[in-house]
């Protein structure tokens, strides 16, 4: 019985871990986000990124507790990947606004910042430290300096 006890506590912990990571990384992204003056910033790619975490660790935890009914039970991790983009996409897709008096989409950029958060999130909750870093900090240069570079383009077209 202490065993078990101390095995899930193992487990317990090594889940704070991948939490704490997520928040750290996924807040980063929300941070750049909200310098750039959008609507969905720190809290929610902490929320999303979190979240994500804790769905990877969920369908662990099920193959785990359940395997001894492999032949009754079926389980696929994949799906629980699945239901994460998809809930993700719906809520990325009420960030996205259209405005055709102006012929401009916006939001785009933010509602795919949220999705890769979600899916830093899930590479975390696999415990893919090094991925999750390098990934964060690509997601990082993308939305801050692509913007410079297109910024930097659009001058140039309009002084030409």
């Amino acid at each position: 019985m202490n065993f078990l006890i101390i095995n899930n506590l193992q487990d317990d912990f090594s889940i704070f871990l991948r939490l704490l990571v997520i928040i750290v990384l996924a807040g980063f992204l929300g941070w750049e986000r909200e310098r750039a003056g959008k609507a969905a910033g720190l809290r929610t790619h902490i929320l999303v990124g979190i979240g994500s975490v804790l769905f990877v660790v969920l369908g662990e935890s099920f193959v785990m507790r359940y395997r001894e009914f492999h032949g009754t039970m079926q389980f696929d991790p994949i799906r629980i990947v699945e239901a994460v983009v998809t809930g993700i996409s719906f809520l990325g897709a009420g960030i996205i606004f259209v405005a055709r008096e102006q012929g401009k989409v916006r939001g785009l950029t933010t509602a795919a910042s949220i999705w890769t958060t979600s899916a830093v999130g899930m590479v975390v909750g696999l415990e893919r430290y090094v991925l999750a870093v390098g990934s964060t900090l690509i997601i990082f240069i993308v939305l801050r300096f692509v913007m410079l570079w297109e910024i930097k383009g659009n001058i140039k077209a309009n002084e030409e």
